[in-house]
């Protein structure tokens, strides 16, 4: 496995206490895995002190693109691979795939990084080093882990709170960077956008469920969500003692599963954080299927939509 997806660099099981009500592994817990597989690759790179406190130089996260490819459940035991696509001056996207220990991958993410001085966040050119051992370390994504329905092409985000107001976006969450969401140089673990995201998503998605059920050919008897496809872009990083509140919306359906978008802003400043889209389902709890979107159901959810709305 290694030699095709390049090293391990995590080794885990799934915790009770780290899956949702769904019953499967929380969005959050993923991206804290690939985080630290991030942390771990990087001696592999050459960069052995790159997540120490002292460190004069980091790998600093700028999108995040995950495919969500099989169920984690409680006492599945997991892995994480890791290998770089491709490197520029000052930056490199990642491949991560993370393995149930029977060999099926369970989630990919293709993680873009920049090069930076750790304190300012300066951007500067790789070492010969960590170009030498990220050409060993080259490896190509499989068909299935590549990015599918959300767009892979940069974002020139339109989004601030003048615009959220405007779009009348859901309020879906509020607070404050403490210093157990943040890393050693005092910013936010990119985790932290995904799992706020993750705490209120219920509020968005509601009449989703709700109509997706109640129009359903065969009724479920106990619905809730899934995430097909993730992307989180990290514009700008807050630290601890930075406000953030989140705004969302529903950009479209269609006859799977509603396409999500969610803005972290700065309330201070009206300027956003970070920007993030997910593909997201219906969930037969019992039958673990997806529940189809028939076309009532596509009719009554015509008036949640927000028309004009993207990343």
């Amino acid at each position: 496995m290694t030699a095709q997806y390049g090293p391990e660099v995590w080794r885990g099981g799934v915790n009770t206490w780290q899956c949702d009500w769904m019953g499967h592994l929380n969005v959050r817990f993923y991206v804290a895995i690939f985080e630290e597989g991030l942390a771990a690759l990087a001696p592999e790179l050459g960069m052995p002190g790159a997540f120490a406190a002292d460190a004069g130089a980091t790998l600093q996260v700028r999108d995040l693109h995950i495919r969500f490819l099989r169920e984690a459940r409680a006492s599945d035991l997991l892995y994480l691979t890791a290998g770089v696509l491709s490197m520029d001056e000052t930056g490199a996207r990642l491949q991560m795939i993370l393995w149930h220990e029977r060999g099926e991958p369970c989630a990919s993410v293709v993680v873009t990084v920049a090069h930076v001085t750790a304190r300012d966040e300066r951007p500067f050119a790789w070492t010969a080093v960590t170009r030498n051992r990220a050409a060993v370390l080259t490896v190509e994504a499989p068909d299935y882990a590549r990015p599918r329905s959300l767009t892979a092409e940069p974002i020139v985000t339109q989004a601030s709170l003048a615009r959220a107001d405007s779009l009348d976006l859901l309020h879906l969450g509020a607070g404050v960077i403490l210093p157990s969401d943040a890393d050693v140089f005092g910013r936010m673990n990119p985790q932290v956008f995904i799992g706020r995201v993750s705490d209120g998503v219920a509020r968005a998605i509601g009449d989703f469920r709700r109509h997706t059920s109640e129009h359903a050919t065969i009724k479920p008897t106990r619905v809730g969500g899934a995430v097909l496809e993730n992307r989180l872009a990290y514009l700008r990083w807050p630290r601890v003692g930075d406000r953030f509140v989140i705004r969302s919306g529903i950009a479209s359906y269609d006859e799977r599963s509603a396409v999500l978008v969610h803005w972290l802003l700065d309330p201070a400043t009206g300027e956003p954080w970070g920007v993030a889209t997910a593909r997201a389902i219906v969930l037969d709890l019992d039958a673990r299927k997806l529940v189809p979107v028939s076309p009532a159901a596509l009719e009554a959810l015509q008036p949640t939509l927000k028309a004009g709305l993207t990343l």
